[in-house]
Formats: C-alpha cells, sequence, structure tokens
C-alpha cells in the first residue's frame, strides 16, 4: 500500500510529537500500543518527494547559502528514494542492548589479535601521532577495529540515499540529517568525488573511520602528506583523524579512562550522577570517598560520570568515567561504546 503524501506527513507529524515529547516511553499514551517505527510507515523504493516544503527549503539553502547551481542539484537529487533497510537498522541499534550482550560483538580473540598485529605494523606512525596528537596507539586501534574493523567494513549503503532518507523519514534526527546532508554535499564538493558514488553506514558515515559528513570536515586530516585527507584508503590519515578528534575534544595522554567503583553505588549523590548519564558530573573526591575506594587523579580535577554496565546476571558493574571516557563518548554518544574502546584497548595491550 502507498501512502499519499499527505497521510504521510500527518503520521509523520504525530511521530515527531510523541517522539520529542516522550523519548523513553515504548507505547503510545494511555493506548498500550507500540509506537510504530519509521520503517512501517514507507516503502522500500518509495520516491521522495523533491516538491515537499522542507525539500524546497533545502533546494534553496543550498542555492543561496552554498553556491550549488539549482541544474546541478536537480542531477543529484533525481530520482532519490528511500532505503527501508536504513531505518529498520536504526531502530535496532547495538549501542541499546545491554553491555554483556554488546561487548562481545568487539572484544573477541580475532580482533584483539588483529589488532596487536596492527598495532606493530603502524608503529612508526603510530608513534608520531603519540607525539604529535597525544592519545594513546592502542586507543586510536581500538577504534579503528570497533568502526570498520580495521578498514574491511565501510559500509555498502549509498550515502546520498541514507542521508535523504533520514531526512526525509525519520521524523526523530530529520533536524540532524539535514544538517549532515549539507555537509556531505559541501565535502564531496571540496574533495571532487560524486555524491552518487560515496557508500558508508545504515548511519550516515564513511570511511575507515565512520565519520560522519560534519566530523570529516572538522576533524579528519592529511597525515601522509599528499595533500589529501583519505579516510578511505591512507592508513595514516584513518589512525591520525581518529586520534585528532580525541585530541580535540580534550584527551589527555596518559591519563586515566575509568576505574571500577564497584557493584553497588553508596550514595545517593552517586545515583543520581548515575541517572543523569553522560550529564551527571561528581568530583573525584567524592566517589572516592562515598565508594570507599582509591582512585588516580583527575586532569584539572575534573568531574567524573557514573557508568553502569549491565552483566549476565541482571547486577550491574559500576565504573567512574575520567575525562578521556567522555571524550570518546563525543565519537559515539554512549557508554557502552566508550566502555568497549577502553576494554579492547587494554585487551590489546596485555
Amino acid at each position: 500500500m502507498r501512502f499519499s503524501l499527505l497521510h504521510r506527513s500527518v503520521v509523520a507529524f504525530f511521530l515527531l510529537l510523541f517522539c520529542v515529547t516522550m523519548p523513553c516511553s515504548p507505547s503510545w499514551a494511555g493506548a498500550g500500543e507500540p509506537l510504530p517505527l519509521a520503517a512501517e510507515l514507507v516503502e522500500d523504493g518509495q520516491a521522495i518527494d523533491l516538491s515537499a516544503p522542507r525539500y524546497q527549503e533545502l533546494m534553496q539553502e543550498l542555492v543561496v547559502r552554498h553556491g550549488f547551481s539549482r541544474e546541478e542539484l536537480d542531477r543529484i537529487f533525481s530520482g532519490v528514494t528511500i532505503k527501508k533497510r536504513v531505518l529498520e537498522l536504526m531502530d535496532t541499534q547495538w549501542e541499546a542492548k545491554p553491555y554483556c550482550d554488546y561487548f562481545p560483538r568487539f572484544i573477541t580473540p580475532q580482533i584483539i589479535e588483529q589488532g596487536r598485529r596492527l598495532l606493530g605494523e603502524h608503529r612508526e606512525v603510530l608513534d608520531r601521532i603519540e607525539k604529535e596528537l597525544g592519545v594513546e596507539r592502542e586507543i586510536v586501534v581500538a577504534i579503528w577495529g570497533v568502526e570498520s574493523k580495521f578498514g574491511e567494513h565501510k559500509g555498502a549503503f549509498s550515502m546520498f540515499q541514507t542521508l535523504n532518507t533520514m531526512f526525509d523519514a525519520y521524523p526523530r534526527r530529520s533536524k540532524f540529517y539535514r544538517e549532515q546532508l549539507i555537509e556531505y554535499l559541501l565535502l564531496c564538493r571540496e574533495n571532487g568525488v560524486d555524491p552518487l558514488a560515496v557508500t558508508g553506514s545504515y548511519g550516515g558515515a564513511f570511511g575507515q573511520t565512520q565519520f560522519i559528513p560534519s566530523s570529516f570536515r572538522l576533524y579528519a586530516v592529511d597525515f601522509d602528506g599528499d595533500g589529501r585527507r583519505d579516510v578511505w584508503e591512507s592508513v595514516p590519515d584513518v589512525l591520525a583523524s581518529i586520534a585528532n578528534y580525541l585530541h580535540r575534544f580534550g584527551w589527555t595522554f596518559k591519563a586515566p579512562v575509568y576505574r571500577e567503583i564497584g557493584k553497588k553505588l553508596k550514595g545517593e549523590k552517586l545515583e543520581k550522577a548515575y541517572a543523569q548519564g553522560r550529564k551527571g558530573f561528581v568530583s573525584r573526591a567524592e566517589v572516592k570517598k562515598i565508594q570507599n575506594v582509591d582512585l588516580p587523579l583527575s586532569p584539572g580535577n575534573q568531574d567524573l560520570t557514573i557508568v553502569g554496565l549491565e552483566l549476565r546476571d541482571d547486577t550491574l558493574r559500576y565504573v567512574a568515567g575520567y575525562p578521556n571516557f567522555q571524550a570518546i563518548t563525543k565519537w559515539n554518544n554512549s557508554n557502552r561504546y566508550a566502555m568497549v574502546i577502553a576494554e579492547l584497548a587494554e585487551k590489546m595491550r596485555e
């Protein structure tokens, strides 16, 4: 069944309303029925209506503010369609799974062994990265491994179709993906790349770094000196771009990433900080006193976050997230992701 434009607009409006006002609710208010997923509202291959107001506004901005021609945009956007699989995957992301299910996907004997081998293979580049950017090699290689399995998995989804699918049919993050669509067209123009030729992940990330377009434009670096920022094929550029991202978000070389603080929080202040997630901060001194644990100093005496990680026995393992841990969450907005990076780096260092 093909939805009319009016039907899609009305449904999308109500879906956006619920997503904004009830971010943690799994059901319709008072109805007891599951909230429909974005993929249930569209058909795969459904043509995107470029005459819709949001697309007309987008085109106007691209022409007036960014200097694209109408002819160029007509060529690029001609025939763009919805990729339903992108929407399905966005609603089943691994970062939403319990840590006990999440970490075995990335911390495996094979990945650890491959990471150790690559640490040796790229020793000279990593020496230079540590010296110039101040990020430990194991952290850089761990992110490389988790993001693209050391460059083996760069993603097979059309970047242009993915970004348009998210902008047009995923109301909860439509604004974000509108921005990324613009950033993507700009980076393609700046680097002489055909926007229709690039592939990436279902989330709109690409290359061995799995940068989203805005991150590429802000943080990718040319580390091999060839005049290009190549996160697709140049390992020096890939590794240095990862390190530069963390460096720009305040990474401190040789500083702690996290520390274990027990399986139970002993004070209301820590419980409150834990409930606030990445926005809940508490001083190192308070964590040390309340939990009665020995903790290393925090760079600049910066505050810590409280992280709970789900175990198989339905209990939690609590850790204190130092500023370096918080820097990893700037890469991926997930405490589980940051913990996997930290623990994978430790395994490769052993």
